[in-house]
């Protein structure tokens, strides 16, 4: 990273931005001497003399090598301070004098001496003093000088004299004897149209320059003062548009769109910028901020227009009335502006090339109504403005696309305090807060609750925030079609056409924060309904992220649900995601769960997605978890009941493997709504296991007893066989293992009466386990090794991993950490392909002990550390403190 250095003013480095501490004034004024000739050597002697004076002494260069190792150590290694024949050097930097000479030496045009003047922040060398640095400070003045004269000689040659006259008069004043600046004042002043004026002054500097000097005015200015005379006047004064309306205020934020616009706006190659965002995302607040800021940069004006794309009465300005009225504004008369549009279109593009220029196109429908506004040349900006994303000006005429998102809640707090002031948003700090999270970041919205707050006396921002939870739509609504977030939007709304509206209703109902495009495919029944999403994003009504998803803005998508919606077109949108949604999740827990119980279900009304692999299915879930939740709870809304507990059932394996125990016990509360006998003690038995995985034991008895009555009052031998097995558990967890094994027993009785031999391996894995921690390991090891060899038998991995984890657990306890070890890494492998989180920890939290045991410290701990990562990520506070107290006991 280069240091710039500015000596154009007072002397200072900086690096990244941040100012760097130079120390006393000789460090400061030994930078300055390197710096005027950095990257070249200067000899020891001229330094000497630049710092101490033309009598520097042999303490001067012992003090010399002093200030150099300070400054070496001010720059921090970033740039170098190296001896190199018999002098120093200054190498790593950048200079603003380099800069400006660089410019300078290149003009070719107004805006690149502009460029050049506008790195001068004041008087040179500032802050430095000695000979040297008064005599370098008098030459760098001159070189100003020198290019302020070389700006002004560029703008007359465009004929801008009339915006001089001022600025020269002042200059002539200053220098009343100095022949060029006369001649410039006299050019500005007859383009101004008054060549009176120049000649006057003409007779007055020839006066002068007689009576103090003795001398006549030289071949130049007596040429100017002969073409003067002969000349005819100017009828009227150059025209400069300035049509920049007001920039709305205050303005905040914005840091890295303002940025953007000075990389692209600002680039001489007649760059064409366009600014897409919804309606009240503050889009010609951004552009008329940031025009105003840079006006000086367009010497030639700026011109404006609302295209009125988006407006209340829905009557679009034609490219034509547009045009003509930036001829009127550049001083065309009316009878020479012709009648056909294209040849209107021509002369503006022919008045405007080589002008530097900046064109503000605000609230454009679409890149037709653009096109014929933007100038031929290479020398003017434009800025447009739209709800629209205008594709086709990126892609026809290489426009720069800012997309304009929402304001973040920092910046958002800062608009209110902008506006409401610091103490108010203070003593209503919790009600600004959520004032900030409703209006989401809208900058319409927050302007609109501002403006509320002043104009109603009583309207503090708690009464506000307590109305805006009540009825949000209504308080944003002020009445002024400009200023109303509902009316604003409604322009958009009225611009789609029939199959976009129709979708653009159908997503505000959606269930989830976002949808993918096979849900949305389903939630509308249109095959391509890819283009129409695509043109709703080009609206600037949704918006679509890396991964494909679509999603709307919390305010768009309360605008969009209390639009009218036919209640059976409603229902069979509802009715398609929601089967979706339950297929789909339903097909990838059968990929991810083998030898799961099947649940049956209606057949679907919408095509689920079809997943390749177990991989697939869990990469599906994890995408689409927080629609499917929401799925369910818009199935239990509707009263579609059945598919709120089959969805339950659906994501209970999911909820499992990656240790989402409070969703599954919300999922499964739904389903205790239903009348369903099986379903009951199916949901009280779900909810048991959760509430046993968050170690709460009371809330887990009562559901599992409550399970085990409804079974047994079923005759349901396959329910009994489960609950048990989730009875064992909870009083293992409690420290009853003796009437854990109990429930594993009777659970082994019962699957070996039903038949289902992967049921019995992992009932006969329940024993093993309950023996091993009662210390019997010969019926543990016994009971563990034959669940092995069926769940090998009939290819079950997940319950393969589940027992060589008890093997695993078994060993070491017997003593034998070696086999231990290896089980535990064989079950390891297994939970990680079946990305099983809660397994993973499991055996990662049993492999630390016996690396412990063996000595292989480093071994425990990186076993114990990830197995802590996991525990913490699912809230699994028991698990995470037994493993930090085993991580301390290794030291």
């Amino acid at each position: 990273m280069n240091v710039l250095v500015r000596l154009l003013g007072e002397v200072s480095a900086e690096i990244g931005g941040k100012p760097v501490d130079l120390g006393t004034p000789k460090q400061r004024l030994l930078l300055a001497a390197l710096a005027v000739d950095a990257g070249r050597a200067v000899p020891v002697d001229r330094l000497v003399a630049r710092i101490s004076g033309a009598e520097g002494t042999q303490r001067s260069r012992a003090t010399l090598h002093s200030y150099v190792s300070r400054l070496r150590r001010s720059l921090g290694g970033q740039a170098g301070v190296e001896r190199r024949s018999g002098g120093y050097v200054l190498t790593g930097v950048v200079t603003d004098l380099e800069q400006f000479r660089e410019l300078r030496s290149r003009a070719d045009d107004v805006s690149t001496w502009t460029d050049a003047l506008e790195l001068w922040r004041g008087q040179p060398l500032t802050g430095v003093d000695g000979e040297w640095a008064d005599a370098e400070r008098d030459r760098l003045v001159q070189e100003r000088q020198a290019a302020r004269h070389e700006l002004v000689d560029a703008l007359l040659g465009l004929g801008k004299g009339g915006q001089l006259v001022s600025e020269l008069s002042a200059r002539s004043a200053e220098e009343p004897l100095d022949e060029r600046v006369a001649r410039q004042y006299m050019l500005a002043l007859h383009q101004a149209g008054r060549t009176v004026d120049a000649l006057e002054h003409y007779r007055q500097v020839r006066t002068r320059l007689v009576e103090e000097l003795g001398t006549e005015p030289g071949a130049a200015l007596k040429d100017l003062h002969q073409q003067l005379l002969t000349a005819e006047p100017v009828a009227k004064n150059a025209v400069v548009p300035r049509q920049l309306p007001m920039a709305p205020t205050p303005f905040v934020g914005r840091l890295a769109e303002l940025e953007e616009l000075d990389r692209t706006a600002l680039d001489r190659t007649g760059a064409v910028t366009a600014i897409a965002g919804s309606g009240g995302v503050g889009k010609t607040w951004l552009a008329l901020h940031w025009a105003h800021q840079h006006a000086h940069r367009f010497p030639d004006g700026q011109l404006y227009v609302d295209l009125r794309g988006f407006s209340p009465d829905g009557d679009l300005l034609d490219p034509t009335a547009a045009v003509r009225g930036f001829l009127d504004a550049l001083g065309v008369e009316p009878g020479r502006i012709p009648v056909d549009p294209h040849a209107q279109t021509a002369l503006f593009r022919s008045l405007v090339a080589g002008k530097r220029m900046l064109l503000v196109l605000d609230n454009a429908a679409d890149t037709s109504q653009v096109t014929p506004l933007l100038p031929g040349g290479g020398t003017c900006a434009v800025l447009v403005t739209s709800r629209n994303r205008l594709s086709g000006l990126v892609t026809g005429h290489g426009a720069r696309h800012i997309a304009l998102d929402v304001l973040t809640d920092a910046v958002a707090r800062s608009l209110l305090v902008a506006r409401l002031g610091e103490a108010q948003v203070d003593a209503s700090r919790e009600a600004v807060d959520e004032l900030v999270r409703l209006c989401g970041g809208f900058p319409l919205a927050l302007s609109i609750i501002a403006g509320r707050v002043h104009t109603y006396p009583n309207a503090s921002p708690a009464l506000v925030a307590a109305e805006l939870r009540e009825s949000m739509l209504d308080v944003l609504d002020d009445g002024d079609p400009v200023a109303s977030l509902p009316a604003v939007l409604s322009l958009s709304y009225r611009a789609l056409t029939s199959s976009q509206a129709l979708v653009f209703r159908l997503l505000a109902i959606a269930p989830g924060p976002d949808i993918g495009l096979p849900a949305a495919v389903a939630l509308t029944d249109l095959p391509q309904v890819r283009a129409v999403l695509r043109g709703l994003e080009q609206a600037s009504l949704i918006s679509q992220d890396a991964s494909g998803r679509y999603f709307m803005h919390d305010l768009i998508r309360t605008y969009a649900a209390h639009l009218p919606l036919a209640s059976d077109v409603r229902s069979q949108a509802l009715r398609r995601v929601i089967d979706f949604y339950l297929h789909t999740a339903h097909d990838a827990d059968r990929l991810v769960h083998l030898h799961r119980v099947d649940v049956e279900l209606d057949p679907p009304t919408s095509a689920p997605l079809e997943l390749a692999d177990a991989a697939a299915a869990l990469e599906w879930f994890q995408a689409e978890h927080h629609c499917v939740m929401a799925a369910q709870h818009t199935a239990s809304a509707q009263d579609w009941l059945k598919a709120a507990w089959q969805l339950a059932w659906s994501l209970s394996t999911f909820h499992q493997l990656r240790g989402h125990h409070h969703d599954q016990i919300a999922s499964w509360q739904l389903a205790l709504t239903v009348a369903d006998l099986d379903v009951l003690v199916l949901a009280h038995r779900q909810l048991g296991i959760a509430h046993t995985e968050l170690a709460s034991y009371a809330e887990a008895m009562d559901h599992l007893h409550r399970a085990l009555a409804l079974a047994v009052e079923a005759g349901d031998e396959t329910a009994q066989a489960h609950t048990h097995t989730v009875l064992a558990r909870v009083y293992e967890q409690q420290g009853d293992d003796r009437r854990a094994l109990e429930h594993s027993f009777l659970c082994l009785d019962l699957c070996r009466a039903i038949g289902n031999p992967v049921w019995e391996a992992r009932a006969l894995n329940g024993v093993g386990w309950s023996a091993a921690r009662l210390g019997d390991h010969e019926m543990a090891r016994e009971h563990c090794q034959a669940a092995l060899d069926l769940h090998r038998e009939h290819h079950d991995p997940s319950g393969e991993a589940g027992v060589l984890d008890s093997l695993g657990y078994i060993a070491h306890l017997a003593g034998d950490h070696v086999t231990a070890v290896a089980h535990y890494r064989e079950s390891l492998a297994l939970q990680r392909e079946l990305a099983y989180d809660y397994g993973v920890a499991e055996a990662l939290a049993g492999l630390g002990a016996p690396h412990a045991a063996l000595g292989e410290v480093d071994e425990a701990r990186a076993a114990w550390k990830e197995a802590l990562e996991i525990y913490e990520q699912q809230g699994r506070a028991e698990e995470s403190e037994r493993v930090r107290a085993q991580l301390a006991a290794l030291g």
